[in-house]
């Protein structure tokens, strides 16, 4: 199975940029779609971003707004997610995931690797 290891998070102001890395170990990287949730604090886990297995198809949740990009470089065994003109609501515990379903899934439990969550905090 594959194993996911995030990297990136930290503090930002608002209106600033964030990129967040997503390495992968431990399964065929390119054949699995990924994606990206959040999670705040008394919230479900939101959908953020997905991509499919050889990176031709993206999908965004409804709230990015073209402000985020999410990419991934299968050479590397590695998925990014470029998040541009932060705000406060932006706040949250980011995970990287992995599924086995094709397309692009918007569903947690169509994910079966879950990295373990980097803190995302946007400042005012």
């Amino acid at each position: 199975q594959v194993q996911l290891v995030e990297s990136g998070g930290g503090l930002v102001q608002a209106g600033g940029s964030l990129t967040l890395s997503c390495a992968a170990s431990g399964g065929t990287f390119s054949n699995v779609a990924m994606g990206w949730f959040r999670q705040a604090p008394g919230n479900e886990r939101e959908f953020v971003a997905a991509i499919t297995r050889y990176g031709g198809i993206t999908d965004y949740g409804n709230f990015v707004l073209g402000r985020f990009t999410i990419s991934r470089d299968n050479a590397k065994n590695t998925v990014y997610l470029q998040m541009r003109k932060l705000n406060v609501e932006d706040t949250a515990v980011y995970y990287c995931a992995g599924s086995d379903f094709p397309q692009t899934p918007r569903r947690p439990d169509e994910y079966a690797y879950w990295g373990q969550g980097t803190q995302v905090t946007v400042s005012s």
